[in-house]
């Protein structure tokens, strides 16, 4: 009988030591997985990040942030060496609507396959890639797609502002950046979040509307999308057109909001081991 009770209990000590076992998750991102740990740069427009929101319901995983303010793959991949991205056991890969904005190619398949550099998209994530894979080729992998984005406009200088994924930048879509994302899921048989295409992220529904003055009249108001895409924004005579109750699925038209960031960690929880 007391042998029985304790091989028991070395089988409980095992099992809770296995259950409770530390994982490390890396997330490779932008400013939208930066300011998971900046909301005082969101002017506290949010208050829980996507990545926070996982670690809140997976006690056993810990995460490191390399989210870089501003960058596109094309930057990280060239810079992957002195980024001091750790060995983990997850990384997601959260990228694309820079590459988008700031007019970088994407490239084709080709440029992955052939793995010909950083000055495209595809050439870029070979690279984030196989560094990944070097520092843990058994890890698990998740690319996000970037999501689609309205009019965006920085609260803090409305200088900084740029139109949405409804139209082309520098003859590309913003669309054509998540299809690349997914072909390179596909590709290497990596788990895909597809956000570009997920209807609560749709762009009618990342903001609740844009507040600018009437082309006609010179008062304020709220226009819905898409009839704001159409009407021009002037930094130098207006005020913020995104004020607290515009709040949707993002703050400003392309960061999330604390409801647009629960969507996306709902998501992740469902992928990871």
């Amino acid at each position: 009988m007391k042998v029985k009770i304790i091989l028991l209990i070395s089988s409980v000590i095992v099992l809770f030591a296995f259950n409770t076992e530390k994982k490390q998750w890396v997330a490779i991102g932008d400013s939208i997985t930066y300011l998971n740990d900046h909301p005082e740069q969101t002017g506290n427009r949010i208050t829980t990040g996507y990545m926070t929101l996982v670690a809140q319901q997976r006690p056993n995983l810990s995460f490191v942030n390399q989210g870089h303010n501003g960058w596109t793959a094309c930057r990280i991949a060239e810079k992957i060496n002195t980024l001091g991205i750790v060995k983990a056991d997850i990384y997601t890969i959260f990228l694309g609507t820079n590459d988008w904005w700031q007019g970088k190619p994407i490239g084709t398949v080709e440029d992955y396959d052939k793995n010909t550099g950083y000055e495209t998209f595809y050439g870029s994530f070979r690279i984030i890639l196989d560094y990944l894979k070097a520092l843990n080729p058994r890890a698990q992998v998740i690319l996000l797609t970037p999501m689609q984005r309205v009019d965006f406009v920085y609260f803090g200088n409305f200088k900084n502002n740029a139109y949405g994924s409804y139209k082309a930048k520098n003859g590309q879509m913003l669309a054509q950046f998540a299809e690349a994302v997914e072909e390179i899921a596909s590709k290497e048989r990596y788990q895909l979040i597809d956000l570009y295409h997920e209807k609560k992220l749709s762009h009618k529904k990342l903001v609740h509307f844009k507040r600018i003055k009437n082309l006609e009249t010179g008062e304020y108001t709220d226009y819905t999308y898409p009839a704001f895409t159409n009407i021009p924004f002037s930094p130098e005579q207006e005020q913020n057109p995104y004020p607290v109750e515009a709040m949707a699925m993002t703050y400003d038209g392309l960061h999330p909001s604390d409801k647009g960031y629960q969507v996306i960690a709902k998501k992740l929880l469902k992928l990871l081991k």
